[in-house]
């Protein structure tokens, strides 16, 4: 079971929203972690032969995927971040639509859509509508149409987005559950929502992978220090503007700050170090000091 990227590119006119990526995925959870606009969704309609690749090439097994066709397709399981689904039908009959236009017989799907319903928590609400079903309630129906057809490869394109923390440690428990025996490929911009099941992280920025390994190798490799520091409140303007800054939180005539600097922040010698998280590293490589523009911290 492999899912090999060499050297992968797409681009739109003058935008390379994907630019040379590369890496080899088996069994287990991958965490896609990067902002919107890094070219994670590109990246992942590629992977599904949604979008055809302006260079490079993705083999399944030795195999390119594009002529593999039909039964690539076959192996593939997809959630994108919008899936459409009938308003009045019942999860029951949503997921039975789905499994009739992926090709599964009646009796096979009729025991695959029970099992996944039981899977994913939706046993209470299998003759709910899909159109009274909660935001989590929905992504778990989706989850279980994408797995209808008991893939090897998974892919999820931001699956907590809008669900609150409860719902968000469920997806991620569901997700962990799941990922044995097939490879799961998860886009997030939430570093929660990998930090604990993936067995590797790419950080993927401006269409590249700009850092990769497990959330111990990322915080490890990070060139910058993480600082604690309290400071009043009139010069937190300041260190906003000159230094990457993960935490702001007020205290008693300040505010105590979390910087990110390779060196001791200028006029601080109070401050004090502290143990990375995979929270710093997501600011190390995205964030930027609000004296740069654009950035926000």
């Amino acid at each position: 079971m492999e899912l090999k990227i060499t050297d992968l590119s797409k681009q739109f006119k003058e935008v390379a929203a994907v630019d040379g990526v590369s890496c080899t995925m088996t069994s287990g959870v991958y965490g896609l972690l990067g902002v919107n606009g890094a070219g994670k969704t590109t990246l992942m309609r590629m992977l599904c032969t949604l979008n055809t690749p302006t260079s490079g090439q993705i083999t399944w097994d030795g195999q390119d995927i594009f002529s593999m066709a039909e039964a690539y397709r076959r192996i593939l399981g997809y959630l994108p971040q919008d899936f459409g689904y009938y308003p009045d039908f019942t999860v029951e009959d949503y997921l039975l639509y789905i499994a009739s236009i992926k090709g599964l017989r009646p009796v096979v799907a009729k025991k695959r859509t029970t099992e996944l319903i039981r899977q994913v928590g939706l046993d209470r609400a299998s003759g709910r509508k899909m159109k009274k079903l909660s935001g989590g309630m929905k992504r778990r129906a989706g989850i279980a149409q994408a797995m209808l057809n008991d893939p090897q490869i998974l892919i999820l394109d931001e699956p907590t987005a809008g669900l609150d923390p409860t719902e968000r440690i469920r997806f991620r428990n569901l997700i962990s559950e799941l990922s044995e025996e097939r490879i799961v490929l998860l886009s997030t911009h939430i570093v929660s929502d990998v930090e604990y099941i993936a067995k590797e992280i790419l950080l993927m920025k401006d269409g590249r992978f700009v850092c990769r390994g497990t959330a111990e190798e990322l915080i490890a490799s990070m060139p910058e220090k993480v600082w604690s520091l309290t400071v009043p409140k009139k010069e937190v303007e300041a260190y906003l503007r000159r230094y990457k800054v993960s935490n702001v939180k007020a205290v008693p005539n300040g505010a105590e700050l979390r910087i990110l600097s390779a060196e001791l922040p200028a006029g601080s010698q109070a401050a004090q170090l502290q143990e990375a998280t995979l929270e710093d590293v997501f600011l190390y490589h995205f964030g930027e000091r609000s004296g740069d523009g654009n950035g926000e911290v």
